[in-house]
């Protein structure tokens, strides 16, 4: 009897097992998957598992062997020498690297050695402070040194108040070896100051190892040039935007042939995210966005022959191809995701267009947990264009229920809104706790022509509202949809959205999340640090009366022109080191709220940047984020 008892409580615990949803804790339980490249002898793919660590408030890291081809990974102890290093160069006597060097003084001891207890920091220009960190007066800088001697380093970028690595977030794929070895290619934005803050103009710069000269490869180019590499012939291919000062101008990929650029995506309508050449050198294959996705594309190179140059669409599906990380045997190994899986590894056949996983990190956490369902649909909008919507619906979905449900308006303005796996606005979470979620393509995003993706600039509060007001409305049609029970919520852009939603929605909705929102466009264009970034979308300063688009944007735009017609709960979320969106933004809206006497909560992370990266405070996000609901909606 005790044993039926016992195995009677088993199987009740599997089934219970079985019918679990997703949980902010079980979120950040899952292990984040990250690719260091295929080995040497192309037979295994060597990649990092990230666990985070909740207890330590920090995450813990091991590394994995897999078969190219799949099976059983391997636990490794270490992963030196696995993977062919491009930083070592092609004869392999030096290695390529980067370091921070002081060149400029900027504290007030620099200037003063006496008063060595001074905190005074002293500036001549913007650029003082970028993403989450204030500038000390060091730079990253390219260096190299002979492969036995460390300590020799070479900075090839001597006293130049300029970084390589780009900051905040370039790593070593700024910098290559030649293929000769006998120079390093770099990116690099050569301006400081505030000339650095109102500006894209990167450029790529070749530095001879022979001659110490370093001679500008792009100087007729005004926008970002980034991402270098050679083609297996040894042609220098790079990205490039053409508009100085747009971040989210249309990205080609241009080859270097004969002295000639070819730009091999400009009669393809679509933004290039990241490209890698063919093992035969005759096409590259890159991602991009397209249709509430990103896919693999491929571009034929025709070098010297006059066969058209074709870019077709490889992969199809309702996923993300997130990287690519190399071929092997007519498969491509690529980095996949959806919105119910976070990041695996996958490869895709070329010729049969089959798909294989190859890692399986959390499989069994996944086949614990009931999944939610996600739908595409497709909205007219107000000017009779058709926008791609995802509609995410809970685990067991029931049509004869009814759900409250949430407006998601994605950040940006101009990034993606596809199958990405967040660990912050996760719609698995969302949709796990009983919410349906509305997440619109609206105005401004990747995938849907360079038009589309343009349209936002200088109208933010324009077309791209009635977007998401279409969106809403139209799946809140639905006999499922509890419309007396409607949520906007979003970050950045996103929380730019729903400071203005709160103020012309008319009330549709019933409470509101913002999450590092630009709240005050006026304080926005004077304490941001990337001012190119507010320049450009705002269409000029706001002290320019003559400019049209500029005072149509600070007018007509500006969420703190509305807040007399505030009337909903909202959840207002800051963080201290945010200096892309600074605290100000959240304070003004916080305050305004206040004293309108609206229901409002500020949530502030001192130590947290535009995103929220520390386990324990992720975790009291997601806590907050849906007790606000709980309590409004």
């Amino acid at each position: 009897m005790k044993k039926i008892l016992l195995l009677t409580l088993s199987i009740m615990a599997v089934t219970a097992s079985a019918q679990q949803t997703m949980t902010p804790e079980l979120l950040w339980s899952l292990g984040r998957l990250s690719t260091v490249g295929i080995s040497k002898d192309g037979k295994s793919i060597i990649y990092k598992v990230s666990q985070p660590n909740v207890i330590e408030n920090k995450s813990d890291s091991k590394f994995y062997s897999i078969p190219i081809g799949g099976g059983t990974p391997a636990l490794l102890e270490k992963t030196d020498g696995l993977v062919a290093d491009k930083n070592i160069s092609p004869d392999g006597k030096f290695v390529l690297t980067s370091n921070e060097i002081k060149v400029e003084k900027v504290a007030g001891s620099d200037f003063y050695p006496e008063l060595e207890k001074s905190t005074v920091q002293i500036y001549n220009g913007l650029d003082y402070r970028h993403w989450d960190t204030w500038n000390n007066g060091s730079h990253n800088h390219v260096c190299y040194y002979p492969i036995e001697n460390r300590e020799g380093f070479i900075d090839i970028m001597p006293n130049e108040p300029y970084d390589s690595p780009q900051k905040p977030f370039g790593g070593d794929e700024d910098f290559i070896w030649a293929p000769d070895g006998k120079s390093i290619i770099y990116v690099c934005k050569k301006k400081a100051g505030t000339d650095y803050a109102i500006s894209t103009d990167t450029n790529l710069y070749e530095y001879s190892l022979e001659t110490k000269k370093t001679v500008n490869l792009t100087p007729d180019n005004n926008g970002y040039d980034t991402q270098p590499a050679f083609s297996p012939q040894g042609y220098l291919t790079w990205t490039q935007m053409k508009e100085e000062g747009n971040e989210a101008d249309k990205n080609d990929i241009i080859v270097r042939y004969n002295n000639t650029d070819m730009n091999l995506t400009a009669n393809w309508d679509g933004t290039v995210d990241e490209f890698t050449w063919s093992p035969d050198g005759k096409s590259v294959y890159f991602i991009a966005a397209t249709d509430g996705t990103r896919q693999i594309f491929e571009v034929n190179f025709p070098g010297k022959t006059k066969i058209a140059v074709t870019v077709k669409q490889v992969t199809e599906g309702v996923f993300d191809v997130n990287h690519i990380k190399g071929f092997s045997e007519g498969n491509v190994i690529v980095e996949r995701a959806d919105m119910n899986h976070a990041t695996e590894l996958y490869s895709y056949n070329l010729k049969k267009k089959t798909w294989k996983q190859l890692t399986h990190v959390n499989d069994a956490t996944y086949k614990t947990i009931t999944l939610s369902r996600t739908e595409k649909r497709y909205v007219t909008t107000t000017d009779g264009k058709k926008m791609l919507v995802w509609v995410i619906l809970p685990p067991n979905f029931d049509a004869k229920k009814k759900y409250p449900t949430l407006l998601y308006c994605q950040g940006g303005p101009q990034s993606a809104l596809s199958q990405f796996y967040s660990f912050r606005w996760n719609f698995q979470l969302m949709a796990a706790q009983g919410y349906i979620v509305v997440a619109p393509n609206r105005r401004g995003m990747p995938g849907h022509g360079v038009e589309w993706n343009a349209a936002i600039s200088k109208d933010w509060g324009g077309q791209v509202m009635n977007d998401y007001l279409s969106a809403i409305d139209d799946v809140a049609k639905e006999p499922y949809v509890d419309k007396s029970r409607l949520g906007a919520v979003g970050a950045s852009y996103g929380g730019y959205s729903v400071f203005y939603l709160a103020g012309i929605h008319n009330n549709r909705f019933r409470t509101f999340i913002a999450h590092d929102g630009v709240f005050n466009l006026h304080s926005m264009y004077g304490t941001t640090e990337e001012v190119f970034f507010t320049q450009h979308e705002n269409g000029g300063a706001y002290w320019e009366k003559d400019n049209a688009a500029a005072q149509k944007t600070y007018n007509q735009f500006n969420p703190i022109n509305f807040v007399e017609k505030w009337n909903t709960p909202i959840l207002i979320i800051q963080g201290g080191a945010d200096f892309r969106v600074p605290i100000g933004q959240g304070q003004e809206a916080f305050q305004a709220a206040q004293l309108r006497g609206i229901k409002s909560r500020f949530l502030y992370f001192p130590d947290e940047n535009h995103w929220v990266l520390k386990p324990q405070n992720a975790l009291i996000w997601q806590r907050e984020y849906f007790k606000w609901l709980k309590e409004t909606l």
